[in-house]
């Protein structure tokens, strides 16, 4: 591990030299730098047919890949225009236990501690709101992730490499908003260095958290240092499903106050209105606890099977899941006869219109 570290330092500073004149990481949305993006986030993440289409990355090197840890994750280290350390973290695969880090979908709070061994607890604080809370199977994958990223952050510092850039396309995406702001939190903590500039994107990414977890999240990264791409035709940023609750409504809202009004009405009227009232909220309620037990309960018991010392966390009783950051929005035109032509509608591949090629396609009529 030492000489990896070292051997690390040695590359990073290398290229560093090597492009000494390089441009610092900006903000702001650059079709060419998410373009470079895609390609990298292919070379892990795109099944080899599709992959063969997807060109090479022309400004990057790979410098590590992981091995396959926690709900098969898997990240990589890439060095871009030699000054700009690439955090690239694999989509979905095609087995069960990454398809479990998208299935186990019920809200946990977004600050505590995630025990995932007998000798290794997560402690995070991915938002200073108390009401905010995430996705559990992207926060378990952002846990053991982010105990490899830490070190390689450590390394490529020290070697002279201040910006870093967060990137995840489908699954990949949802992880890389946690880890976003994880890193944010531990900058401000003193454990990684404040000077280091964080810039995301999230591409084709599902949704990863609430609407208290994406106010929070969009504080710390606006002004051009986050962005959310999406194809208006994909259906995975769509997802998970969303349940909005009174309960998710502020302190003050008219929900408190309607409650309060109800108190004050005599018997008869006070029943009526609350049977109307609980009529109108009851559904949600009960949608939301069917989602625990399926997306909570039942998928913990299938993750330890594969992590047998995992604790699963005590869920947040919320399924209001939001759209997160700002969004680039990839539109494709209802008239685009060479869209449809390419990717159709009636095609049997539920990731049609997900998978890399469209998503490069639409970039180059993004204006």
């Amino acid at each position: 591990m030492k000489f990896f570290k070292l051997l690390l330092v040695i590359v990073c500073f290398l290229f560093s030299m090597a492009y000494s004149n390089a441009q610092d990481l900006k903000p702001g949305f650059d079709k060419e730098e998410y373009r470079e993006l895609i390609y990298i986030a292919a070379q892990s993440t795109e099944s080899p047919e599709k992959a063969k289409t997807i060109p090479q990355p022309e400004h990057s090197k790979l410098i590590y890949r992981s091995k396959p840890i926690g709900l098969d994750n898997l990240w990589e280290l890439w060095l871009k225009d030699g000054n700009t350390a690439v955090l690239c973290t694999r989509g979905t695969t095609e087995k069960s236990e990454s398809w479990l880090a998208n299935l186990y979908a019920a809200m946990t709070p977004a600050k505590g501690e995630l025990k995932i061994s007998n000798t290794d607890t997560f402690k995070y604080e991915l938002s200073d709101n108390k009401n905010a809370a995430v996705h559990t199977g992207y926060l378990l994958s952002t846990a053991f992730i982010s105990k490899e990223m830490v070190p390689k952050i450590d390394s490529c510092y020290k070697a002279g490499i201040k910006n870093f850039i967060i990137m995840g396309h489908s699954q990949g995406g949802g992880i890389s908003y946690l880890l976003t702001a994880h890193f944010y939190n531990l900058q401000s903590k003193g454990v990684l260095p404040a000077d280091i500039r964080f810039k995301t994107y999230c591409s084709a990414a599902p949704k990863p958290g609430n609407l208290y977890f994406a106010y929070d999240y969009e504080n710390k990264t606006q002004n051009g240092w986050a962005y959310n791409v999406v194809s208006a035709v994909d259906w995975v940023p769509q997802t998970p499903f969303s349940v909005e609750m009174p309960d998710d409504l502020p302190v003050v809202s008219p929900v408190a106050m309607l409650e309060e009004t109800i108190k004050k009405q005599s018997f008869f009227k006070r029943m009526f209105l609350n049977m109307v009232y609980g009529k109108l909220t009851n559904p949600s309620l009960k949608t939301v606890k069917t989602y625990q037990k399926l997306l909570g309960q039942e998928m913990a018991k299938r993750v330890q099977k594969i992590l047998p010392e995992f604790v699963p966390p005590k869920f947040y009783n919320s399924n209001n899941y939001v759209r997160t950051g700002t969004t680039i929005v990839l539109y494709p035109n209802d008239n685009d006869e060479n869209y449809y032509k390419k990717f159709p509608n009636d095609s049997k591949d539920l990731m049609i219109h997900h998978s890399f090629p469209p998503y490069l396609y639409l970039l180059d009529q993004l204006k």
